[in-house]
């Protein structure tokens, strides 16, 4: 004697596995997620990273794991993340050095604008030219006059290449027609320990890195690369107004994931990183590092994105094919 399953009990069953396939989807997330930095423990982007990822966790309800994965400019941990599942649980903080990495690196594994998504900027800052203390220059006319008098003695740190230390290096010793080297190191932090030991001479560094040496009176600062002097550094001239006229530049972090990642896990991210950046806890986080909060819409952020890649394309490659 044989039995079937009847219609019905095979209608049952669908429904019954329909069901629960979309529970499990609507309960995302059910595990922790994990925040890749692509830059070392120390720097500013860590200390982006870190505050937004514990304000994250308390809004999602499960750990979020922040992992640095440095090297290369940032490439690394970006490679790392356009390869992972797009399921929500894989977060990146990019920064602007990932529009400039099209422009600095032939053979990249991942296209920054089709292998990520984006959800938001997190905050934006500008960077702080710093000397070491025994230099013996104490504005921006002195830097400049003292590299045009000897040639190829000074070098400048940054977080690797490709960095915005390193752009805005670059940027600060085209414009002021000196001869600077540039020295690369994997992040911020190891950049300014040998900035402050005196191995390296100067730095356009991040504000949250440079901010504390600031204070403590570790480096000296010179200028600050905002179109105007910034309340978050009283008493820091502009660089545009203290000797380099036309030198602005701003480095901004910005949240994205694995494109393909569900639309309704990009839509939460979005609301919930966008409340913590309206919390005066996180709005307090970031002045003590001399930033400003985002909360721009995806679809902004995607043209900003586009827009930010060919400036520097068009600054670094002006002679290649568009």
């Amino acid at each position: 004697m044989k039995f079937g399953i009847s219609p019905l009990a095979k209608l049952l069953a669908g429904g019954l596995l329909f069901a629960v396939a979309a529970g499990a989807q609507a309960a995302w997330p059910d595990k922790p997620i994990t925040l890749v930095i692509p830059f070392p423990p120390g720097g500013t982007t860590d200390m982006v990273g870190r505050p937004l990822a514990q304000m994250l966790s308390e809004k999602l309800k499960q750990p979020v794991i922040v992992d640095n994965r440095a090297g290369a400019g940032g490439t690394i941990g970006a490679a790392y993340v356009a390869r992972a599942q797009p399921d929500g649980y894989t977060l990146f903080l990019a920064t602007i050095a990932h529009t400039i990495a099209p422009s600095t690196y032939d053979k990249l594994t991942y296209d920054f604008q089709k292998d990520f998504a984006p959800i938001t900027i997190v905050a934006s800052s500008p960077n702080l030219l710093i000397v070491n203390n025994k230099l013996p220059v104490k504005t921006v006319p002195e830097l400049i006059d003292y590299a045009k008098k000897n040639p190829g003695k000074l070098n400048y740190g940054s977080a690797g290449i490709g960095s915005t230390e390193h752009l805005a290096g670059e940027l600060f010793r085209s414009m002021a027609k000196i001869d600077i080297s540039h020295v690369p190191y994997k992040g911020g932090a190891p950049m300014m320990a040998d900035l402050i030991s005196g191995q390296i001479q100067m730095a356009l560094e991040t504000s949250g890195s440079a901010i504390a040496q600031i204070r403590a009176g570790t480096v000296r600062a010179l200028g600050v690369s905002s179109e105007k002097p910034s309340s978050h550094f009283p008493g820091i001239p502009a660089i545009d107004e203290a000797g380099l006229p036309g030198y602005t530049f701003a480095t901004w972090y910005g949240l994205m994931v694995p494109a393909g990642t569900p639309a309704d896990v990009q839509k939460t991210l979005y609301q919930d990183v966008k409340e913590i950046l309206q919390d005066p806890q996180m709005k307090k986080v970031l002045e003590t590092i001399g930033a400003d909060a985002g909360g721009n819409s995806p679809a902004d952020f995607k043209i900003f994105i586009a827009d930010q890649t060919k400036k520097w394309h068009d600054i670094l490659k002006p002679d290649a094919k568009k």
